[in-house]
């Protein structure tokens, strides 16, 4: 009967939440019969939407998200038992929003009727002011407790909630004032029934109760108007109208001191009115400012306000958690901040730590602090490294326990049980996870070795344990061996630091002459004779074997230089080889045409002129002059100087280059408001109007400058130039679209020349928490399948799959989701799945840094290699130049030419040569730029 009471109770509560339709009677038109069928279609709907939400929750329960999602379809369905169920899986994973409290405890206060279900609002209610301390849920929680003034003891309970609220968030500057009223409004409240009746003359202990009750209003008044708030002015007012006599000094004191105060608080409350959410600086700004006040009240507040905005920032818990440890060290208060600050933010190992110091601070019970540190291990961390600080954060803990006088004990035991534990969960949970222990030196084992000797003095377990540190790599360390001489020579014996010095001096790879050399010592200082020997000899062989290995590869390092110099001089043989013969060809030709063209007379002499601005780079003696070069690069826009129209070379070959376009030249002033766009397909057609049209979305287009090559064929690159800066730096967004199946660069106008280390990359090479990086894609994988995959995790912002200039996939993609939360989770959830049958990896978004060339090899390659700013691939001249002929940059080198081409001073000789170089007549110049 209880359980069909129950079922009845809750039918009629869904039809009071969905506003049920049967409630309503015959008051709608039985005529909408399309629209209830789509109201069946949309309740079947919502139903299969909440299964999947459900077996979503059954594969992942910490998708907060998908919590929220169910929540929200439940309440719209009315389905009360399965809310209230949803409701408390999600607390006890998460705490819980001040919207999604007051929501529940509306729920449930529309069903509580009875005394006992009055009972579980009030335990709701203390567990949502738990979470965040928000004003709303306390003023909700004192005016509901009014309604139980009837039963035994309900005034002085509500009073006590009242002074509870007045304690949490009685000086919030903003909102404190409403609880203040609230509470001065209950208490006129009982003073009105404990007048008497008009005409009747009160008892004693009627006018004792009126004077009382008087006194605590009078109390509330003054205990306001003595903290900063708002509307202090108004309060202070109808407080000279209320009370009957005037206002004590002290209180006009305390309230002029109060609103000298708020005066100061005003900037930051109104900072924070102002701000975007989070809100982060204007609430740091604000903690610094009442840190230096130094009330602990306020300064608790403020860390409340800030954290209920930004619960998923872990600096701000940390210090907040750091205050309350240092400063306040009230057990209750610093507990409950240390449990909020791991279940908002469980995978930052460094909360857990402070959560456990401050566990054995407050002395909470062993068992307590255990359970706690299994929480954290199955928290979640991102870095192998993270397992490393929990381990050793609760075995100094475990340590801290042990009575070590005793030979044995209980918490000895539990302790190696401990150490023991921790390398093997390092050795085979977190390395098969993150593809290392995070403990690459054996810190652990190193610090259960120290215990063992000396706390313990069991060097022999020691010794164990270092061995087996000294099998993980660690062997060919000088450090290593080191630190595990240390401890023999504090707590072991001379023959066992012998053993270990012989053994570190024939292994170490890093340091071998430091090792060597405290071999040596620990002889001269104990050893016998014969010690003494045995240790200089071997020394000296290991040292000549190191120096001989040196020796090898230095002469190894030397050779791979001098093949790299014979390279480059071979290439910079072969280029002139075919310069040469490249000229010689030409001159064959021109000699020929001459003979031909003999009777143009003045006609041949014009073209004659005009003939050096026709050569490419490459050609002839390798001049290349300022226009060249322009048209090189694209300055001229689609075309290079127009060429005179030569009967013979019509017939020849029809001209390619396009000559119906003006050559304009790149004025560098205009770089602000021109970008360089890149990568194009080179058999885009009309890459004008392709292009005007798609960057016109961005701004008025001004000018579009395609760059063609000598045979008029387009090189995949143009500059575009707008009428605005606004217009150039909006066309930025278009960077890595795809056009005609390739994604297109777009970058800003720089020049090298002046900018040689400028460059364009858009996405972030640091760590980024909340981003996740896969590999091991199908290339068929899309966008969208992708998304779908990644959204069962957590709110996805961003997804960008990773392709080659021509726009193929390379199997690789950045998520980005919300928050570091989020993206934890999906890499526990992630990492391994198969996806196409291909086996794909996931990690938090942390790029290598790129390795920068060495400075002395490249400077050694300099010295012979040709510069990179006039050859490129097969000679042919690069797009970012000097403007500066060959010739010119030939008489920079200290290189001496004599007549017939033979050089007669190498470069490190000439480089000596102290002779100033023979000053040059005009003609010699001109002679010399015209290679005549």
């Amino acid at each position: 009967m209880a359980a069909a009471g129950a079922e009845a109770a809750v039918e009629e509560e869904k039809r009071v939440v969905e506003g049920d339709p049967e409630s309503g009677g015959d008051s709608e038109d039985e005529g909408d019969s399309d629209s209830s069928g789509d109201g069946e279609d949309e309740e079947k709907e919502n139903e299969a939407e909440i299964q999947r939400l459900e077996e979503q929750l059954s594969i992942n329960a910490f998708d907060y998200n998908c919590h929220l999602d169910l929540i929200k379809l439940l309440r719209q369905e009315g389905e009360l038992v399965k809310l209230r169920r949803a409701r408390q899986k999600m607390s006890e994973l998460f705490p819980l929003t001040e919207e999604i409290w007051l929501d529940w405890l509306k729920d449930e206060i529309k069903m509580a009727s009875e005394i006992s279900e009055r009972e579980k609002v009030y335990e709701l209610f203390e567990r949502a002011v738990k979470d965040y301390i928000c004003p709303e849920i306390w003023l909700e929680y004192a005016q509901y407790s009014i309604g139980g003034i009837g039963q035994e003891g309900g005034i002085e309970k509500v009073r006590s909630i009242f002074e509870r609220a007045l304690t949490a968030v009685g000086l919030h500057v903003t909102k404190g004032t409403a609880l203040w009223e609230a509470y001065r409004e209950f208490e006129n409240a009982i003073l009105e029934t404990a007048q008497p009746a008009p005409g009747s003359v009160p008892s004693p202990e009627q006018q004792q109760m009126l004077c009382s009750q008087l006194e605590r209003i009078h109390t509330l008044f003054r205990r306001q108007l003595g903290i900063p708030l708002l509307d202090m002015d108004t309060s202070y007012a109808e407080y000279e109208e209320w009370s009957e006599d005037p206002i004590p000094e002290t209180t006009i004191k305390s309230y002029k001191k109060a609103l000298q105060q708020l005066e100061k608080c005003k900037p930051y409350e109104e900072a924070l009115l102002g701000a975007e959410t989070p809100k982060l600086a204007e609430y740091q700004a604000y903690i610094d400012f009442e840190m230096k006040a130094g009330d602990p009240a306020r300064i608790q507040l403020i860390y409340e306000r800030a954290l209920a905005e930004n619960c998923l920032v872990p600096d701000l818990w940390a210090r907040y958690n750091q205050y309350l440890d240092r400063q306040l060290k009230v057990k209750e208060l610093v507990l409950s901040a240390h449990d909020r600050a791991v279940r908002n933010c469980p995978w930052t190992v460094g909360l857990w730590i402070q959560y456990l110091l401050a566990m054995e601070r407050h002395g909470v019970d062993h068992c307590i602090i255990s359970d706690m540190f299994e929480k954290a291990l199955n928290a979640g961390f991102i870095q192998a490294t993270d397992y490393v600080e929990i381990w050793q954060a609760y075995l100094d803990y475990l340590r801290r326990r042990v009575d070590f006088t005793q030979d044995s004990s209980k918490e000895l035991e539990e302790l190696r049980s401990a150490f023991a534990r921790a390398v093997e969960y390092l050795k085979q949970e977190v390395e098969e996870r993150f593809s290392e222990s995070g403990d690459p030196s054996c810190t652990i084992m190193q610090n259960w070795a120290r215990i063992e000797a000396r706390l313990c003095n069991n060097m022999q377990k020691a010794r164990e344990l270092w061995d087996n540190i000294m099998t993980k790599g660690n062997a060919k360390y000088a450090n290593m061996w080191l630190e595990y001489y240390n401890l023999e020579r504090a707590h072991g014996d001379t023959q066992h630091c012998r053993k270990a010095l012989h053994r570190a001096v024939q292994c170490t790879s890093d340091y071998p002459e430091h090792v060597c050399e405290v071999l040596l010592t620990l002889e001269r200082i104990e050893g016998t004779l014969e010690d003494w020997d045995a240790a200089v000899q071997k020394t000296e062989n290991r040292l000549a074997r190191v120096n001989e290995q040196r020796a090898k590869a230095a002469e190894k390092e030397a050779a791979l230089a001098r093949l790299e110099e014979e390279k480059a001089e071979q290439r910079k043989q072969s280029r002139a080889e075919k310069k040469a013969s490249k000229k010689a060809k030409k001159n064959r030709i021109g000699e020929k045409r001459k003979a031909d063209d003999d009777d143009e007379g003045e006609w041949g002499q014009e073209e004659e002129e005009e003939q050096p601005s026709k050569r490419h780079k490459g050609d002839g003696d390798g001049l290349l002059l300022e226009e060249d070069m322009e048209l090189e690069t694209g300055l001229f826009g689609r075309s290079g100087p127009e060429k005179p129209d030569h009967p013979t070379n019509q017939k020849e070959k029809p001209s390619t280059s396009r000559k119906d376009v003006p050559k304009v030249l790149h004025d560098s002033s205009k770089d602000n408001i021109t970008v360089f766009v890149s990568n194009l397909s080179y058999t885009m057609r009309d890459p004008e109007v392709k292009l005007k049209e798609l960057f016109e979305s961005c701004g008025e287009v001004a000018q579009i400058r395609p760059v063609f090559s000598n045979k008029g064929t387009f090189r995949g690159y143009c500059y575009v130039e707008f009428k605005d800066e606004k217009s150039a730096i909006q066309a930025l967004s278009l960077d890595r679209k795809v056009v005609e199946g390739r994604p297109m660069f777009v970058s800003p106008c720089i020049d090298k020349n002046k900018n040689p280390d400028f460059k364009v990359f858009r996405y972030s090479t640091t760590l980024e928490k909340h981003k996740l990086f896969i590999s091991g894609l199908p290339f068929s994988c899309t966008k969208e399948e992708l998304e779908d995959i990644c959204k069962a995790h957590g709110n996805v912002k961003d997804i960008r799959l990773v392709t080659n200039r021509a726009g193929k996939p390379k199997g690789l993609a950045y998520v980005e989701f919300e928050n570091e939360a989020q993206a934890s989770q999906a890499v526990l959830k992630m990492d391994g799945l198969t996806i196409k049958e291909h086996v794909i990896k996931v990690a938090i978004s942390n790029p290598p840094l790129r390795k920068l060339p060495d400075k002395t090899e490249a400077g050694r390659a300099s010295q012979f290699a040709v510069p990179r700013q006039i050859y490129g691939a097969r000679g042919k001249g690069r797009t970012q130049l000097s403007m500066m002929p060959r010739a010119l940059q030939r008489q920079t080198n200290p290189v001496a030419k004599a007549e017939n081409g033979v050089v007669q001073n190498s470069p490190a000789t000439s480089s000596e040569c102290t002779e100033e170089p023979k000053k040059m007549s005009n003609a010699d110049f001109a002679r010399m730029l015209l290679n005549k």
